[in-house]
């Protein structure tokens, strides 16, 4: 029995925080289907790599940064009609990392930048910018940030948004932006220094301090634990 032509691609949710807010890579496509729109990045897995250097292929290429990054596999998206030139599987992945710099648009897309989650038309939010996200996007983006938020209650990815020596204060800071509101303060701290291998202390850098009159910052690095048992939950 023959078969329609077939294709499997990578489509990549690249999370990091700017300006104390969750940001993602978007490219403008620059070629047809829907050139002219948002999406994420992305691209077809080549004859000799499986997903998950296909992904790491392509973060490279839409970012720049080749080390540094946490990479995990999102789901499948295999709608018949997902795409409009033959039949398109994807597996998505998300990715976080700290400090991100400004992307390089790839050979397909006429440019690339960091949108806001806020800003974004997705789970029925509506967006000044854009109305829509090329194909499935809108649905993987918003299944990415559900894992990227539920991730943060039950595990120390956290710490994989900040720069080693960090605060507690600005890791704090990055469960507001994932989250879209800040967990209590006290509690926060308490939960992240009572659990084992959360953080350890690190040597603070010597340009960074409390001020005159204040008692000196305690720096941290992540620690070896990469769960939270019992988790940190969102109000």
């Amino acid at each position: 029995m023959s078969h329609p032509p077939f294709a499997v691609t990578v489509d990549l949710c690249v999370f990091t925080i700017r300006s104390g807010a969750l940001n993602v890579l978007l490219v403008e496509r620059g070629d047809d289907p829907f050139a002219g729109s948002w999406a994420l990045p992305g691209g077809f897995i080549e004859p000799d790599e499986d997903a998950t250097a296909a992904a790491a292929r392509e973060l490279v290429e839409e970012t720049g940064v080749e080390t540094g990054f946490h990479l995990e596999q999102l789901a499948t998206y295999s709608q018949p009609d997902r795409d409009p030139r033959m039949r398109v599987v994807s597996i998505a992945h998300v990715a976080f990392a700290p400090d991100l710099p400004e992307p390089v648009a790839g050979s397909d897309a006429a440019t690339a930048r960091w949108w806001a989650v806020a800003d974004l038309p997705i789970q029925g939010a509506e967006s000044p910018a854009f109305e829509r996200l090329a194909f499935d996007h809108a649905q993987i983006l918003t299944d990415a940030l559900e894992r990227v938020r539920s991730k943060l209650e039950y595990t120390t990815l956290a710490t994989s948004f900040v720069t080693a020596p960090f605060t507690l204060g600005e890791l704090h800071r990055v469960y507001a932006a994932v989250w879209g509101t800040p967990p209590h303060r006290g509690t926060f701290i308490r939960k992240v220094l009572s659990t084992p291998g959360f953080v350890e202390l690190a040597e603070a850098p010597t340009q960074r301090t409390s001020g005159v009159g204040r008692p000196p910052t305690a720096f941290y690095r992540s620690g070896p634990a990469t769960h939270l048992h019992p988790a940190l939950l969102r109000g």
